[in-house]
């Protein structure tokens, strides 16, 4: 079973800098919280897979519950 990887370059919600990340295309919907490769905050990833070689990716301010 081959899990397909793309890396796809975003930029981050705070510094605004291009960052890259790994998805894994064998997963439609996927949410995750990643750390800023320049500035090191934590943000929210959303991937969504429509179709195979479409991806698109949003990258949010991470929402704290408090």
């Amino acid at each position: 079973n081959m899990h397909l990887q793309e890396i796809v370059e975003t930029n981050c919600p705070y510094c605004g800098e291009v960052i890259q990340l790994l998805v894994d295309c064998s997963v439609p919907f996927q949410e995750y919280i990643e750390d800023c490769q320049v500035c090191c905050r934590p943000f929210t990833v959303s991937v969504e897979i429509p179709e195979v070689g479409v991806i698109f990716v949003r990258a949010a301010h991470e929402t704290s519950e408090s």
